[in-house]
């Protein structure tokens, strides 16, 4: 007896599927002989896998209630269910929360088709494996390490997947429906689609010009620019050596700030620099963290951030300093340990708000220390306090506190240097107050400034600065970055409608994009000669900016085996439905597989879109039913039972009457011009592509001019 489990295959469904809307992996699992082995024939089973993973009381099951995976566990249910089950547990334990699975059988006794949606193909594959293991332990009452796994699969989660940054950019979009592909391994990711795409990379867009960038990394070059605009900065001078700082200092007053030009988050930084000491001291730990080195007038008060998207300041946080209380027995690098390095904020990736402090290889906080008279090794006294860090600890939200006079000059800043998304920092003693009054100064312009802080803050609400980037890259609430898409799907006849309806939005003034089984087709140019009816042939239409409507042809073979290359479409047609070998590959064998195959497409219609649908194939008919937009039935006559239903409904359908095809509306009928006799099957090919270029809204005579010209063999 084989009594094991074999995942023999696996598919990455990138986009719109038969299963559901997002990316999902699919697996085909062999239990070989646990067939038999329903959970409660396996004893201790069930106890041993939720001790393990507590979390699984959550998952709702058939039930649709708390603890109804359990209940099923203890009636009995197979392992193919139960790795669906366990693969989502470990991937929320990763951080990669999700809900959606299924398990089904197949054809074949003891394999069965396991689903689910997958954030990160390579975590949710690695969770999978894992869920096999620790699914056999269970089974085979063996030890099972789980929170070494999780904490590797974590992890990898970690390493993959995008920043906070950008992952609350592209948060916000999906909640405003715009669309996003990522285009690289990194923070490169695009919002919308075709020429009305948006690129952002991290907090930087592809409004961010680079020269504003180069400008902001040079604190000289950027305070040079605010003052004749009557900015608020620190007075200061760029200096060569720690005697040159000394004398700079000693002219702009004590005292002073020893800093980079270049660098950021506060490193290299020294402030409130007294002595001649000091301020050498601290010309070294400065020049190692950039290439130049800055001496300037210290700014009394705290440190603050404002956050300015599009001109308009959306987000600030007040910095503090960062304090250890000594206890008498504990050194300072083990208070900073017990003190600081424990809070949960602080760490080494870039989803901790606060890094981790290492005195070690951290020279400015040990200048610092010794100006206090200690090192990492002292023992402060019992209440004693020493300060750790003065600089770069943003925590507390103090957006509603901005006095109107602060952020105007925190967005003259942003403006003057040319950045559309900014990172103020400046230094005053009452945010609320104007600098008139406090004395405060704006001393850096960062581009591309972390939100982690805006979105984390130790103390005050988390701002909604995703939300506020996505409005700045697509103002107004219906702007959803979104191109007309059609969709052509079918057992016969998809290149044809394909290539018509790419030659018919041509026609009709659109910069089109046509992936289809003959290639790529920009317009009129054909651009690629091979089959590029594909998921990854589709994405690179809608990765091209020129773009401004689709047309994607997709084999049933494509949608089972990586899905639909758009989320919606406007358009979804659908040609024929007939049983095919290629699809046995899938399981895929009866009408009714296929049929569910097929519905895929007209699933994605939106509600102001329109399904396609051949009237002449009562299969393909039904899945009407399934469009939650507008259906338009076409067919060789207008007499079909479906026709002439659709019609008595004041529906729209398109259809050949005595020769001509005719555009009607209920019993309203526009006919277009009269055709040569065409073969059955290149008459249905052009009544589905004239039904598309309808429901875009693409005029009647624009059509028939179409349609006239359409030559195959020369373009689209």
């Amino acid at each position: 007896m084989s009594k094991d489990i074999r995942i023999l295959e696996t598919l990455h469904l990138r986009g719109p599927n038969i299963w559901t809307y997002r990316p999902a992996i699919e697996a085909r699992v062999d239990i070989g002989d646990l067939e038999d082995c329903p959970s409660n024939v396996l004893p201790g089973f069930t106890e041993r896998l939720t001790a393990w993973l507590p979390g699984l009381i959550e998952h709702k099951c058939s039930y649709g209630e708390r603890g109804g995976f359990v209940r099923r566990l203890q009636e009995g249910t197979w392992p193919g269910h139960i790795l669906e089950h366990v693969t989502l547990e470990l991937q929320n334990l990763s951080g990669q929360r999700t809900s959606f699975g299924k398990a089904r059988s197949t054809s074949k006794r003891g394999v069965y088709k396991v689903v689910v949606r997958s954030r990160q193909k390579e975590v949710t594959l690695a969770c999978m494996q894992v869920a096999r293991d620790l699914l056999m332990a269970a089974i085979e009452d063996k030890p099972f390490d789980v929170p070494t796994h999780v904490a590797e699969l974590h992890e990898l989660a970690d390493s993959m997947c995008l920043g906070p940054s950008t992952a609350c950019i592209v948060d916000a979009a999906t909640e405003r429906n715009i669309p996003s592909i990522r285009l690289t391994d990194g923070n490169l990711v695009q919002l919308g689609y075709g020429n009305r795409q948006r690129r952002v990379w991290t907090a930087e867009t592809d409004r961010t010009s680079a020269i504003a960038e180069t400008i902001a990394s040079d604190k000289d070059l950027t305070k040079s620019l605010l003052i004749p605009c009557g900015v608020p900065v620190p007075e200061g001078q760029i200096v060569h050596s720690p005697e040159e700082a000394w004398e700079v200092a000693q002219d702009i007053g004590l005292p002073v700030v020893v800093k980079p030009s270049d660098a950021n988050h506060g490193r290299g930084v020294s402030l409130e620099l007294m002595t001649q000491a000091e301020v050498e001291a601290a010309f070294p730990i400065a020049e190692r963290e950039g290439s130049d080195v800055i001496v300037e007038r210290f700014i009394r008060g705290c440190e603050h951030r404002i956050l300015v998207v599009g001109g308009k300041v959306v987000a600030a946080t007040r910095g503090e300093h960062t304090l250890i209380v000594g206890d008498g027995k504990s050194t300072v690098a083990e208070l900073i340990e017990s003190q600081l390095n424990s809070d949960p904020r602080r760490g080494e990736a870039e989803e901790f708000p606060l890094d981790r402090i290492v005195i070690d290889r951290n020279l400015a906080l040990q200048l610092l220390l010794e100006r206090q008279g200690v090192t990492a090794q002292s023992v402060p006294a019992a209440g004693h306090k020493l300060t750790i860090e003065r600089n770069g600890n943003m925590g507390n939200d103090c957006t509603d506190l901005v006095h109107p006079d602060v952020a105007a000059a925190a967005t003259l800043a942003a403006r003057i240097v040319g950045l559309d998304i900014a990172g103020i920092d400046m230094v005053t003693e009452d945010v609320s107050l104007p600098f008139e009054k406090t004395g405060g100064a704006i001393v850096e312009v960062n581009a591309g400034p972390s939100l982690l802080m805006h979105l984390k803050p130790a103390t005050g609400k988390p701002r909604p600065v995703g939300e506020a980037i996505v409005e700045h890259l697509f103002p107004g609430a219906d702007n959803d970055g979104r191109i007309p898409i059609v969709g052509v799907t079918g057992c016969d006849d998809t290149t044809r409608v394909a290539r018509l309806i790419g030659w018919l939005l041509y026609m009709g003034g659109f910069h089109a994009g046509l992936a289809c089984r003959e290639g790529i087709f920009l317009s009129r140019r054909q651009v690629e000669k091979q089959d590029c009816a594909h998921w990854q042939a589709g994405q690179r239409i809608l990765m091209n900016r020129t773009v401004d409507a689709a047309v994607f042809e997709s084999p049933l073979a494509s949608i089972l085996g990586e899905g639909l290359p758009y989320d919606r479409c406007n358009v979804g047609v659908v040609t024929s439905l007939r049983t095919s070998p290629e699809l046995e590959r899938f399981d895929i064998r009866e009408p009714e597989q296929i049929a569910g195959v097929l519905r895929t497409q007209v699933d994605v219609v939106w509600e102001s879109g329109a399904a396609v649908l051949n009237a002449d194939d009562p299969a393909v008919a039904q899945l009407a039913d399934y469009c939650d937009g507008e259906v338009i039935f076409y067919g060789l006559s207008a007499d079909s039972e479906v026709l002439a239903a659709h019609l008595a409904a004041g529906k729209r359908a398109v259809y050949v009457r005595d020769g001509k095809t005719m555009l009607a509306t209920g019993s309203a009928e526009q006919p277009l011009a009269a055709r040569a006799t065409y073969p059955a099957n290149a008459l249905a090919a052009e009544l589905a592509a004239v039904a598309a270029a309808w429901a875009l809204g693409i005029s009647p005579d624009l059509i028939n001019s179409a349609i006239e010209s359409f030559e195959p063999e020369a373009g689209l």
